[in-house]
């Protein structure tokens, strides 16, 4: 009775073993390949071209209501021309071929957010990061085509009117951050990018 005991306890810890080994191998490989750029995995997913979040491809029907820079802005406000919630709900687009870092809600102030890092044929890598999502459609592993909806615009529950906070990263190890700074190092315009890299070679 105890040798079946003990090999009972020693099936469970194996069980345990090879299932937290599948989830970090999962984890591990997405810290790789968000940190270190690393692209051979997916190739098909480098980044070949960037469009806007919403009104695909070119904001149609949406206005920046904040830019980036504006009252030390890290991002854009992006607002359907209708004004108040008569955007809520309304889709939001990956700007490029990527891979979703992070895809939760983040809680009061941010509500839901994803993180989408993004590999360029010179293996240089940015974030696209969208924040106060009502929905979000994707989730942290997986892989995104640009212009693929990922989620919708939110109000995080009541807090503002409706519109995606929305950045671009040069520093994909950046923390979710306040959306507002003086210091914008590791930031960028989020508008002038896409204008500078609406195809890439």
């Amino acid at each position: 009775e105890m040798f079946m005991k003990v090999q009972f306890a020693v099936f469970a810890l194996l069980f345990v073993a090879c299932n937290f080994g599948e989830s970090s191998k999962k984890t591990i490989e997405a810290e790789v390949i968000a940190e270190e750029g690393v692209v051979d995995f997916v190739p098909k997913y480098i980044a070949n071209g960037f469009d806007f979040p919403v009104g695909k491809p070119d904001a149609k029907q949406y206005y920046n209501a904040q830019p980036f820079g504006e009252n030390d802005h890290l991002g854009d406000d992006w607002n359907g021309v209708g004004g108040g919630n008569t955007d809520l709900g309304d889709p939001i687009y990956a700007i490029g071929n990527g891979y979703v870092k992070f895809a939760e809600d983040y809680g009061p102030g941010w509500g839901n957010i994803v993180r989408i890092v993004h590999f360029l044929p010179d293996k240089k890598t940015y974030e696209s990061f969208y924040a106060h999502c009502d929905t979000i459609l994707v989730e942290a592993g997986q892989w995104v085509k640009r212009g693929e909806q990922i989620g919708t615009i939110g109000n995080t529950n009541g807090t503002y009117l409706a519109h995606l906070h929305f950045e671009v990263r040069t520093d994909t190890s950046l923390p979710v951050g306040g959306g507002y700074a003086v210091n914008t190092e590791g930031y960028l315009d989020p508008t002038e990018f896409i204008r500078a890299h609406r195809v890439i070679e």
